[in-house]
């Protein structure tokens, strides 16, 4: 295992500290690095929470700020948080207003969250995501998973709250973008997670396994690799029958990296894509092409189909400003 770290017990504290301070301007850490929240939180606007298992920056952390999160509670590599972290954060960024929970599908994360929930003294609401279409059921869910498409929901109702939205809006809001929103991965590596030193799964120089999650969890099939434009084939045909009737006018691309997938191939995943959404009779109304929802140093890339209307388009659009989105600003 070669990795920029110095002990394996400490790479998720020295990595936060390391953020916090890079972006000091924007956000800071609670205590005892339990959660990290906005520098400046505004009076009376609802709070968004969310949070999961280390090994998917810049997910959540990252998007902490203006027009985003107000809060991000991050767990040990791929596990969720707990519930106090939690609840900290609720009671550090609750103005007033209540809370929102963005909760990944992951039997992990939405227990802990319940529980948050049940003890937070304040009003509280939560959205599950559940975007990826490859599995109904996986290792660690009952139900579909919850992956990049998190990240739409959390701009859309990011931008919603900025704006002034109340707590049952937002909750309609981000469910919403949810059940607009589908997404597929594919992996042509298997990810290290530094406690385990090497890694997660053994996979040939000449396959891939399609429908992969963010964990490393099976997907659809493990097959030979493929060209780019055979997997965008598979991937978006399976994301557009789940659509179904939805699937068609403007949408959100989102092609994803998972880590160790250079820009030059997340491009040329777009360009083969962006054929298929318009041989479905899709059009691209916005894009976003990057690694924002990895997996560690996993090599492969992910696609997130949002389907827009105008008040999903106007919220995207709103200016946002944290560490890993920033326009409009």
């Amino acid at each position: 295992m070669k990795k920029l770290i110095n002990e394996v017990d400490n790479v998720l504290a020295e990595s936060l500290d390391g953020f916090c301070a890079a972006h000091s301007d924007l956000l800071e850490a609670g205590s005892s690095r339990k959660f990290v929240k906005r520098r400046n939180l505004k009076d009376g606007k609802v709070a968004l929470i969310s949070g999961g298992g280390s090994g998917h920056e810049p997910l959540h952390g990252g998007f902490v700020g203006h027009g985003m999160l107000d809060a991000a509670c991050p767990g040990q590599v791929f596990n969720a948080p707990t519930p106090d972290q939690m609840l900290e954060a609720a009671e550090a960024v609750d103005t007033g207003a209540g809370c929102l929970f963005i909760v990944k599908n992951y039997e992990g994360d939405v227990m802990n969250f319940e529980m948050a929930s049940e003890m937070a003294s304040g009003d509280v609401a939560t959205v599950l995501t559940n975007d990826d279409v490859a599995v109904e059921d996986s290792l660690y869910t009952t139900g579909r998973r919850g992956v990049a498409g998190t990240m739409i929901v959390e701009k859309v109702v990011g931008a919603a709250a900025e704006a002034g939205g109340d707590l049952q809006t937002l909750k309609a809001l981000g469910d919403k973008v949810n059940s607009r929103t589908r997404s597929m991965g594919v992996a042509l590596t298997s990810c290290t997670v530094p406690a385990a030193g090497k890694p997660m799964f053994e996979i040939g120089e000449d396959e891939m396994e399609m429908g992969v999650g963010i964990h490393g969890e099976p997907g659809r099939k493990r097959v030979k690799v493929a060209s780019a434009d055979a997997i965008a084939e598979e991937m978006i045909g399976a994301i557009v029958t789940d659509l179904g009737g939805q699937a068609s006018g403007d949408a959100i691309l989102l092609v994803n990296g998972f880590g160790a997938t250079p820009l030059m191939e997340l491009y040329l995943m777009y360009h083969a894509s962006a054929k298929q959404l318009a041989a479905h009779g899709v059009t691209i109304g916005r894009s976003m092409v990057g690694s924002y929802v990895t997996s560690l140093d996993m090599a492969g890339c992910s696609l997130t189909v949002t389907m827009l209307d105008d008040e999903i388009k106007r919220h995207f659009d709103a200016a946002v400003h944290t560490p890993a989105l920033r326009w409009g600003m």
